[in-house]
């Protein structure tokens, strides 16, 4: 039996070199990265990424080499891959993402995968981005799919992060403001979506939840208003110094009873973002939901982004200040007022004036 098996990896091994020689192969690159179909294309000086998802067959994983011009033959890779499987029968090739380089033959690719030397990846989720653009960044750039992220962010893991709130009122649970904004890297073996939730959630536990808890003998805000105040001062505020003046105008309105009236809200309710030449229309405005806060009193039922840490800061620690309005300049910088006069005052100047800009400017 023993010489039966001998034999049968000579042949193998034959096979392999005849095959290798018959293609003529050589390693090389191409720049890309890879989900789980190979993209093709790109620079040949710089290396390629290949993403194996779990369950993913060596025939598999050598068709993508191949398409990405990592191996010339996808036959000799799966020659080579049986011959792997004769000697190291207990082995086999690992999920994860790879980075290869064109100055690797095909036996240092195929003992990489069969390793599992995988890369260190990074993300960046940067202040004041919602659930939906970190789906769409995660998917962009090959980690997993926008609806895999979604569908993890649905699960609330309040039995590993207990301090999670729940909406009193409405029961509901979401974690829109505290995935916490920031650069992480991860193993290219464990890119999921229930990683990246607890690398972030965890880094908000060690850098946004002790600001609070030295904080809450001082502040009229409990857990969850102040995360969902410090999402709509990040997306208000542009210019540094002018978030504790936001945060103390919105407090101002809180406590007066008068609607927070924050564009972003309505945004964030009706999945639309504004610009200058197309701000807000009346009837958008008027759109009944639980997020417009021009029609509804108070906070929204959650976050609207995530906050980083100034806007955290100064949601605790707010300005003390008699203005209840502001209207944006344009230019980053708010036009601040004490009454409505005031601010619908400022309001037709700052109009008035981007007309006459736009009209010298033949726009």
């Amino acid at each position: 039996m023993k010489a039966i098996q001998r034999q049968t990896k000579s042949i193998v091994v034959l096979l392999l070199l005849a095959a290798i020689a018959a293609s003529g192969w050589r390693g090389w690159s191409w720049w890309t990265v890879a989900t789980a179909a190979p993209i093709t294309a790109g620079t040949p000086s710089k290396p390629v990424k290949l993403r194996i998802p779990q369950g993913t067959s060596a025939q598999e994983i050598g068709r993508d080499l191949q398409a990405l011009g990592v191996v010339r033959s996808a036959t000799a890779w799966d020659l080579w891959s049986r011959w792997l499987m004769l000697h190291e029968p207990q082995g086999g090739f690992k999920a994860g993402v790879y980075q290869l380089s064109r100055t690797e033959t095909l036996a240092a690719v195929a003992a990489k995968i069969w390793s599992g030397d995988v890369v260190r990846l990074s993300y960046t989720i940067p202040e004041g981005w919602s659930l939906r653009q970190m789906a769409t960044y995660f998917e962009t750039q090959g980690f997993f799919s926008a609806q895999d992220f979604l569908a993890a962010v649905s699960k609330v893991p309040t039995a590993q992060f207990a301090w999670l709130p729940t909406n009193a009122s409405s029961g509901l649970q979401s974690l829109e403001g505290y995935l916490y904004p920031d650069t992480y890297d991860v193993s290219g073996a464990t890119v999921q979506p229930e990683a990246v939730l607890k690398q972030m959630l965890d880094r908000f536990e060690q850098v946004a939840l002790p600001l609070y808890q030295q904080k809450r003998p001082e502040t009229p805000l409990s857990f969850a208003q102040w995360v969902t105040l410090a999402s709509i001062v990040e997306k208000e505020a542009v210019i540094a110094n002018e978030r504790p003046r936001i945060a103390g105008v919105f407090l101002n309105r809180l406590q007066k009873q008068i609607p927070l009236g924050a564009d972003p809200t309505v945004e964030y309710g009706l999945g639309i973002q504004q610009t200058p030449d197309q701000p807000l229309t009346l009837a958008q405005v008027r759109t009944p939901s639980a997020y417009n806060t021009y029609l509804n009193m108070g906070l929204p039922p959650t976050p609207i982004a995530s906050p980083g840490l100034a806007s955290l800061q100064a949601a605790l620690n707010p300005e003390n200040t008699a203005f209840l309005y502001f209207v944006a300049r344009y230019d980053g910088t708010h036009v601040f007022s004490r009454t409505l006069a005031e601010h619908q005052a400022a309001q037709v100047e700052i109009q008035d004036r981007r007309k006459a800009t736009k009209q010298s400017s033949g726009g």
